[in-house]
């Protein structure tokens, strides 16, 4: 028993000698991110080491919301993403549910086709999809926009089928018989059982739309509909940079997601290695 501890001890060691380190590596970016939000922007490209924060963050704030309208662009990101991540979650869930569940002619096909889409640049259709998008429809500068277009995601329903198919099909077949109706199942058994990837996939989808630079950069070029990465990016100009403004609006972006990744971080792993094992 002795050895044993001794062992576990001996590996808990080596284990925290190698993560430690590493995770000071990915932190320390972060970390002077933030000191850099909180310093006057002549002094961030000082020679001197600054390791500690000052107190110029509510100076850049302000400087930053003068020259994007930077609470806006916050507001439009939340409903962007917030929006995005339930109709995307439905729609790949519903999509999982109808390759995990029904028999139909051309699933095999479908499916190819689902993974094949995993294989190919997004830019390779975003010019097509923003040229239907924007002068076919005329719907730039849109809610619609900013939130329809991306809704489908390849990998949200590989990962709900994967989830669907692990559950016992006798559950659902002993529901048909009762005379449950499909829809019922569907909401009311088959989601909640997949609580855990469901919550996962929300994260993922959440942080996806949340940190989308490239979509709404070309569709949206209006001040009152841009969203808070794109906003970020008018403040690299051909003269002026304003770095303080990028790092001040970069920690405002940055922590609510570290917050929300932290509290929930249980349920993504949970749904994670939710197919892991049978």
């Amino acid at each position: 028993m002795k050895s044993r501890s001794a062992a576990r001890l001996t590996n808990a060691i080596v284990l925290h000698a190698i993560l430690v380190p590493l995770a000071i590596v990915w932190l320390f970016p972060i970390w002077m991110m933030f000191v850099f939000s909180t310093m006057p922007e002549n002094a961030i490209f000082s020679p001197n080491v600054v390791l500690f924060p000052s107190d110029q963050f509510w100076v850049n704030f302000q400087l930053l919301e003068a020259d994007t309208n930077f609470t806006r662009t916050v507001f439009v990101s939340v409903v962007v993403a917030l929006v995005y991540t339930f109709l995307s979650v439905m729609l790949t869930s519903m999509a999982g549910w109808a390759l995990a569940r029904y028999r139909f002619f051309g699933k095999r096909i479908v499916l190819g086709i689902i993974l094949g889409t995993l294989t190919l640049p997004f830019f390779v259709v975003i010019i097509p999809q923003f040229i239907m998008v924007a002068r076919d429809f005329g719907l730039a500068n849109t809610w619609f926009a900013l939130i329809v277009p991306p809704l489908f995601n390849s990998l949200g329903v590989l990962f709900m089928r994967q989830s669907f198919s692990m559950m016992p099909g006798d559950l659902f077949d002993a529901a048909r018989v009762e005379g449950v109706k499909e829809w019922r199942i569907f909401l009311f058994v088959a989601l909640p059982m997949a609580r855990p990837t469901l919550a996962a996939l929300c994260i993922i989808l959440f942080l996806f739309s949340w940190n989308n630079y490239l979509w709404p950069l070309l569709i949206s070029n209006q001040p009152d509909m841009m969203t808070a990465p794109v906003a970020l990016g008018t403040l690299i100009g051909f003269t002026r940079v304003s770095w303080g403004g990028i790092m001040t609006g970069a920690v405002v972006l940055t922590v609510p997601m570290l917050i929300v990744f932290v509290v929930l971080q249980r349920h993504f792993m949970a749904g994670i290695t939710a197919g892991a094992i049978k």
